[in-house]
Formats: C-alpha cells, structure tokens, sequence
C-alpha cells in the first residue's frame, strides 16, 4: 500500500524506470513486508545540471543521484527495518544508475494510520475491520 516517488538525475527511459520501480518494490517487500500487489511508485528525472549537491551540480561531479519518498503507516516497521531498507536502497541505486554521488536521500515516512489509505479507506478503517472479521 505505500506510495513511493522516486526522482533520479537522467533523461527519461522508460526501460530504467521500469526496472526501478520492480526493484524498489521488491526491496520494499522484502524489507518493509509491504504488499507488492498494491505498492505504487511514480518515477520522474532531472537533468543532472539543474540538482545541486554542496553547491555544484551533479554534471559537475560527474554523478548521478536519487531521492525516494516512501509513505507507510506508523509503528509497522523497526528501526532495523528501517535501517536495512535504507542500505539496501542506496545499494541498488547505485547499481541502477552507477556512481551514485553520497549526498543521495531515501525518506521513509510514517504517518498516522487514520490519516492515509487507498480506495477511499483509511489503512486504520481496513485494519478494525480485518479484525472484526477474525473476530
């Protein structure tokens, strides 16, 4: 159920962004246990002139970079989850895109439960009601 948006320095390629977006569910899958079947990821590039690290762009560094912004309900992950996902992420996109410069961010964000969902239904509304139907 996450929604995951990724930005990577290149020019569009549907190719790249196609084995992204399986990898980066796969990693999500295998270190969040989010469900692969309902995993969303948007993927979007920018020219490697116009992102900036420590004041040079990534042309002039003569790298390339990411940033990927994952939203998942609060309290459904460890901090070693958080942790391996994190290592694992930079990990493939350094595979990805080669020679990923270090100043490369993944965001985790965990947000309230009754505050996030898909479908018209809050993930806190699918888990009572999960739970009334065990009952």
């Amino acid at each position: 159920m996450p929604i995951i948006t990724v930005s990577v320095t290149g020019k569009p390629d549907a190719k790249l962004s196609a084995a992204i977006a399986k990898e980066v569910t796969e990693l999500t899958a295998t270190h969040l246990r989010k469900d692969p079947t309902i995993t969303a990821v948007a993927i979007s590039y920018l020219d490697p002139q116009h992102w900036f690290a420590g004041g040079k762009s990534l042309a002039e560094h003569g790298a390339n970079t990411f940033w990927l912004d994952i939203k998942v309900v609060d309290g459904t992950n460890t901090k070693l989850e958080l942790e391996a996902y994190l290592q694992a992420v930079f990990a493939a996109f350094g595979h990805l895109l080669g020679q990923v410069h270090e100043e490369s961010y993944a965001f985790v964000h965990e947000v309230p439960a009754a505050a996030y969902g898909f479908g018209g239904k809050t993930q806190e509304f699918r888990f009572i009601s999960g739970r009334l139907k065990a009952a």
